[in-house]
């Protein structure tokens, strides 16, 4: 079935290996378009980081291509992907004495010189509005909790004006709620993520397309129930994926039972 709108990342062949040969990605290819929600999953070590880094840029492939709106990353500038992406990294620890308002005014970095800074200001209140952090505008980092940080992240982002955002790793750290509520926060954005998760229940709901990783290799790319197969799961995971009805609303619930493996 054709894709309904326009492709905006691609990866095609993409390979990469390590300064001493070890080969962490071989031959995976993966695409989004406008608007997607992609979701990389995978064991830990199956090369789901160093994919992400590849298709935003941050690591340049052995062989194959990533393609960011048709243009070769390669060929790209770093002023010219920050102006178009923005990177949410699993190792992003900002200066706990700089006030919420001065870090994610540093989305605004690509942007200088393009702009007055009175607009730089409303796209910086803006960004803090559409996360929710407003009232906790001249709070400094260190003062907020864990979920906060991770949406201070993710409107720095936003006043980056991205057409893609990456994430890798986003809920890491955070309670249950506070995944599905920062998960929800940026499936409302409207935005092409792609994004790295290992909670397999979030990314089925989260996203409309996923990609599993497991040693280097693709192993399925679709939809989630396309993709979130009972035999996936079980021969990348280890676990067995139950899908029952619920007790309440019509709908199935996805069950992903561990206890074969305790």
């Amino acid at each position: 079935m054709a894709r309904s709108h326009s492709i905006v990342l691609e990866g095609d062949g993409l390979r990469y290996r390590t300064a001493s040969g070890q080969v962490l990605l071989d031959d995976v290819s993966v695409e989004a378009a406008e608007g997607d929600r992609l979701a990389i999953i995978g064991p830990n070590g199956a090369g789901k980081s160093t994919l992400l880094r590849l298709l935003s840029g941050m690591l340049m492939p052995a062989s194959g291509t990533a393609r960011l709106f048709g243009q070769d990353v390669r060929s790209m500038s770093p002023v010219e992907r920050a102006r178009s992406i923005a990177v949410v990294g699993q190792a992003d620890q900002p200066d706990p004495r700089v006030p919420l308002l001065d870090y994610v005014g540093l989305g605004r970095i690509p942007h200088h010189g393009r702009r007055n800074r009175s607009d730089d200001r409303a796209i910086v209140l803006d960004a803090l509005a559409r996360t929710g952090l407003t009232p906790f505008a001249e709070r400094t980092m260190g003062s907020l909790s864990g979920g906060e940080r991770q949406r201070a992240q993710i409107a720095r982002a936003l006043a980056q004006e991205p057409r893609i955002l990456f994430l890798d790793e986003p809920t890491n750290h955070l309670d249950p709620r506070a995944r599905a509520d920062l998960m929800r926060l940026v499936a409302d954005l409207g935005l092409a993520v792609v994004a790295v998760l290992h909670d397999l229940h979030i990314a089925a709901e989260f996203a409309t397309r996923i990609a599993v990783i497991d040693q280097g290799r693709l192993v399925a790319c679709g939809t989630p129930d396309a993709t979130l197969s009972r035999e996936t799961v079980r021969n990348v995971f280890g676990i067995d994926l139950l899908r029952l009805p619920h007790p309440v609303e019509d709908r199935h619930l996805m069950v992903f039972d561990t206890s074969s493996t305790l």
